[in-house]
């Protein structure tokens, strides 16, 4: 299709080096062609090169002083992709890997991942290449200050409300937002993610795990299928992957696999949710430990996976939960997973799939739910926050849980019926594309060129 490689082609001439902003934007751009060639005013308004340029990009210099009282230097970063449906909103990440191209890639993401939820915002991502692992809390507090000495010019509880991601949990969310409060005076909810007693809400720490389980739940009742009894793959440790695992053991399937950096654990009994939030939510510990408490499970050390593999997808299951990064799963990993039956995917991550994989999955017609769908709990429960700062209220657990189960239903009906409406029923890689960008680009067409 000319236009997609017109656009890929300008992107590196103007954003040069940047492989998963280019893979994002085609995987989306595939999809939109059914769309684009039955209603000719995104061509017209040339809404494509509009909506892939970000409206705002902003870098700058971390300068820290570590225990040692030595100078660090890291960069920040935080892209104002698009605005046409409400404030930016979309995480923060630091992580040795952050450069302008992850960034991108995770706000273009976040325009239609917020788009889909139907809630009003719009799509950022904010990080750092700082690194949070081994740093004191007194290191970090003073990198996260140093952060928002910057980064709280650009934001605001109606201009951007960035949340965590990746590196940024409750804690640095405290430390940037005391930061915040100095310099600006103010009580303002404009980050989420922040811990109960001081504007936090209750079930957003589960919110993208518990959502991508709700969305796989929505894939297999369209089938007459569920969960339960089901043997299910999870890789990551952190939030999103702990709380698949809870989701999924409370409606009665069965979680075998996590992983970290290091390695992978494969309990075949069942992964054992105590150990492992304890492993990693207390005493921030490799998954190694994890066989001292149960030695009926494996450890993998990724030394010993086959080269450009990941062991996770390797272990026959009914259901993947991909949970940790972006490219996790390639297509060598995808045909094991076929081949070993499983037929469902349901991505808590960012992009996890490959393109190359993604393409399988589709092909072989299971329930696939894409990441900007399935994993869109997480930043729905963040604009739930943003309503109850607004309103000075606190919700409960399970009111919150409530609104995100509707949420998860409203985006698989969104991207099912999507799909069916362009004679591709089940395919909702195409329909959540098509739904989330038609919102996005119908609003930038009301409100003229800016």
């Amino acid at each position: 299709m000319p236009y997609v490689a017109d656009t890929i082609a300008k992107l590196k001439r103007s954003s040069p080096a940047q492989t998963e902003y280019y893979q994002a934007v085609e995987e989306v751009l595939m999809s939109l062609r059914p769309l684009l060639d039955q209603d000719p005013k995104y061509k017209k308004h040339n809404i494509i090169d509009r909506i892939v340029e970000p409206e705002r990009q902003i870098m700058f210099r971390v300068a820290w002083i570590d225990d040692k009282g030595q100078v660090q230097v890291n960069k920040g970063y935080r892209i104002q992709f698009n605005s046409a449906l409400g404030p930016y909103k979309g995480g923060i990440r630091f992580h040795p890997s952050v450069y302008a191209g992850i960034i991108k890639f995770l706000g273009f993401e976040q325009i239609f991942k917020n788009s889909l939820t139907g809630l009003a915002i719009g799509g950022a991502k904010g990080g750092s290449d700082f690194d949070p692992k081994g740093k004191s809390d007194n290191e970090i507090m003073r990198f996260c200050q140093s952060f928002m000495n910057e980064l709280y010019r650009h934001i605001g509880p109606t201009i951007d409300v960035p949340a965590g991601d990746i590196g940024v949990g409750a804690r640095e969310i405290g430390f940037m937002y005391g930061q915040y409060k100095r310099l600006t005076a103010s009580y303002d909810g404009v980050l989420t993610g922040k811990k109960i007693p001081w504007g936090g809400s209750l079930a957003r720490k589960e919110a993208t795990g518990y959502g991508s389980v709700y969305f796989a739940q929505n894939m297999l009742a369209a089938r007459g299928e569920t969960l339960e009894g089901k043997v299910c793959t999870v890789s990551g440790a952190g939030n999103v992957a702990i709380y698949t695992i809870e989701k999924l053991q409370e409606v009665g399937a069965k979680a075998v696999t996590v992983s970290d950096s290091r390695g992978m654990i494969h309990h075949a009994a069942g992964i054992n949710l105590e150990t492992l939030k304890r492993l990693k939510e207390v005493e921030f510990a490799s998954l190694s430990e994890y066989v001292k408490h149960h030695p009926d499970a494996k450890y993998i050390s990724v030394k010993d996976y086959p080269a450009g593999r990941n062991a996770v997808w390797s272990v026959p299951c009914d259901a993947a939960f991909p949970s940790a990064t972006q490219n996790e799963l390639n297509e060598a990993d995808a045909a094991e997973l076929l081949k070993n039956g499983c037929f469902v995917v349901s991505e808590g991550a960012n992009m996890p799939s490959t393109a190359a994989a993604v393409d399988k999955f589709i092909e072989a017609g299971i329930c696939y739910g894409p990441g900007k769908a399935a994993n869109a709990g997480g930043v729905a429960t963040s604009q739930l926050e943003m309503a109850q700062n607004a309103s000075m209220q606190q919700w409960t657990f399970e009111e919150v849980d409530a609104k995100l189960h509707r949420i998860m239903k409203n985006i698989y009906q969104s991207a099912s019926e999507t799909a069916k409406e362009f004679g591709q029923p089940g395919n909702l890689v195409l329909g959540a594309n098509i739904a989330g960008f038609r919102k996005v680009a119908d609003a930038m067409i009301d409100q003229g060129v800016v």
